[in-house]
């Protein structure tokens, strides 16, 4: 299986209700909340793609480009961008659906890295060619 085979099989969408309880005083999504969810879809896409131990071993500009508003829907999309020897990059959008409207409006960008690790959890290589 090529790469980008795998990249699409791996790909994770998750879709979450925005209530009020993850909301700040502007009634929209708290960033930490946002962040916490992107490196969940993340995780689950990296394991996915690699069916190994994976770990955050870091996350890079996310950007927050539209407020998310309570009352709204939220879809999670990770993509496995790019594999290296031991790592993974991992991509994750957050787009935001009206609940009452076909609306739909890419909110937050971010990019997470992680490595697949043995039962020592130290660095192991990931291997596609074996699937």
């Amino acid at each position: 299986m090529t790469f980008e085979e795998r990249a699409q099989l791996s790909e994770t969408r998750i879709f979450k209700a925005v209530f009020p309880n993850t909301t700040n005083h502007y009634d929209t999504l708290f960033g930490g909340t946002a962040m916490q969810l992107m490196d969940e879809v993340a995780f689950i896409t990296a394991t996915r793609f690699t069916r190994l131990k994976m770990v955050t071993v870091s996350t890079d500009k996310i950007d927050f480009n539209v407020p998310i508003p309570s009352g709204t829907i939220i879809e999670l999309v990770g993509r496995v961008i790019k594999l290296g020897n031991t790592s993974l990059d991992i991509k994750v959008d957050i787009y935001i659906e009206l609940m009452n409207s076909d609306k739909r409006e890419l909110a937050i960008t971010g990019m997470f890295k992680f490595v697949a690790v043995g039962e020592d959890k130290k660095p192991i290589k990931i291997d596609i060619s074996k699937y």
